[in-house]
């Protein structure tokens, strides 16, 4: 891809199938048949298993940008494919808010869900693991193994809850750099790649470490959440912080915020679709009744849909975790940290590839855009392409084969 050429969808149209579901991944190929009976497919990373590492044990606790010192600290992991011999393929894929280290395959064969980045993971897919040696972690903060808020302070032997540091999406990528260069002892990455926050982990990961990426990709993010994203995010904290359960978050031994948890996640999950894709899915259909009930129950479909995401997320995430990640990401401001986007961008050496989506109203386009100028004004190479798609900020999870297309390229495009 040419020095500082921005694209838009139309210059794909020749290469870039139409719209796509999302991929469906079955069973691990090192086992015969998955969960439901069906045959392993060829392109899944299969059964993969979690690891961790512990580093900053007293007195060498990492110092957070806040000041705070935190340790020790365990990163929670994950790999896929082989790193090869000059240890000059690895790529490092940085997860969303509610993601995790899980991105591809499958935990055991009883596993109904692969993980979250499944379709764009594995051999043949946009990060080929038969090319590519993949890693994913946890973010700190989080409450997938890595350490958070819901980790034992070595200090009380309790749950940190609000004692545990705010932690920053700089934090986040320190903590990364000493998973992969410290433990994993990677000279260099050929690529970060991240969609939402991910992608603004990648962007730090650009900057803060500009020897030793080679490329970085840049999905349906922002150099920085704008007064409206922040806007989005206090109101989820305050449902938390406002559920009796949370007890100032010292909830561990009792019944959990579930409540207010659902409430956030609800007003988080409106701003990651669209209303086209609202439209097109839900309508004003309602769910059970033919007529209007006149009471204040969950009548339209969109309701119980959102109701629906609700209580799932409570299932597998920590409330607390929930607060710590969101202020992270108001934190993040490149352009502010570095004194402007451009002086940012002069400081890193990597190759960009930036993706916006036409109906991302978290992130919209423009945002992807002012990157992309401040890339072009700093001399970096960069790509860039909007993708014309119903599905909101979600389309980075969703759009998958339009991607693959994209990414593969982009990726070939880098000297390994």
């Amino acid at each position: 891809m040419e020095k500082g050429k921005v694209i838009d969808s139309k210059d794909f149209s020749k290469a870039l199938p139409g719209k796509n579901s999302v991929d469906k991944a079955e069973a691990a190929k090192q086992i015969p048949v998955n969960s439901a009976g069906t045959a392993a497919s060829d392109d899944s990373v299969g059964i993969v298993v979690p690891h961790d590492y512990e580093f900053a044990h007293p007195p060498g606790e990492m110092v957070l940008e806040s000041g705070r010192k935190l340790g020790p600290v365990n990163i929670r992991y994950e790999t896929y494919g082989e790193l090869n011999r000059e240890k000059t393929n690895a790529v490092l894929i940085l997860h969303a808010l509610s993601g995790d280290a899980h991105a591809a395959g499958f935990h055991s064969q009883d596993d109904k869900s692969p993980g979250w980045w499944d379709a764009m993971i594995g051999p043949g897919k946009a990060f080929d693991t038969s090319r590519y040696f993949v890693i994913c972690s946890n973010v700190i903060g989080g409450c997938q193994g890595s350490t958070g808020p819901a980790s034992i302070n070595p200090a009380s032997g309790k749950p940190y809850g609000l004692l545990f540091p705010v932690v920053t999406v700089y934090d986040m990528v320190r903590a990364q750099y000493e998973l992969v260069a410290n433990h994993l002892k990677l000279p260099s990455l050929h690529a970060v790649a991240g969609g939402s926050m991910g992608g603004m982990q990648a962007l730090a990961w650009s900057v803060q470490y500009p020897d030793y990426v080679r490329s970085a990709l840049i999905l349906a993010s922002t150099a920085r959440i704008t007064a409206q994203g922040i806007a989005f995010d206090a109101v989820g904290r305050n449902a938390i912080i406002s559920d009796p359960r949370w007890k100032n978050g010292n909830y561990y031994d009792g019944e959990i915020p579930a409540r207010g948890l659902s409430v956030a996640r609800m007003v988080g999950h409106i701003t990651y679709l669209s209303d086209l894709s609202m439209g097109m899915k839900f309508g004003r259909k309602l769910q059970t009744r033919q007529k209007y009930g006149y009471d204040f129950t969950d009548e339209f479909e969109v309701e119980s849909y959102l109701q629906h995401q609700g209580d799932k997320f409570v299932e597998r995430f920590d409330a607390n975790s929930y607060l710590y990640i969101t202020k992270a990401m108001d934190y993040f401001d490149l352009g502010e940290k570095y004194g402007s986007l451009p002086q940012a961008f002069g400081i890193a050496k990597a190759k960009y590839l930036v993706v916006s989506f036409s109906s991302d109203w978290l992130y919209p386009p423009y945002q992807s855009k002012e990157m992309v100028f401040a890339m072009m004004k700093s001399g970096r190479d960069v790509s860039y392409i909007e993708i014309n798609a119903p599905y909101g900020h979600d389309s980075f999870l969703l759009e998958t084969v339009r991607q693959k297309k994209i990414i593969e390229s982009f990726l070939e495009s880098i000297d390994v």
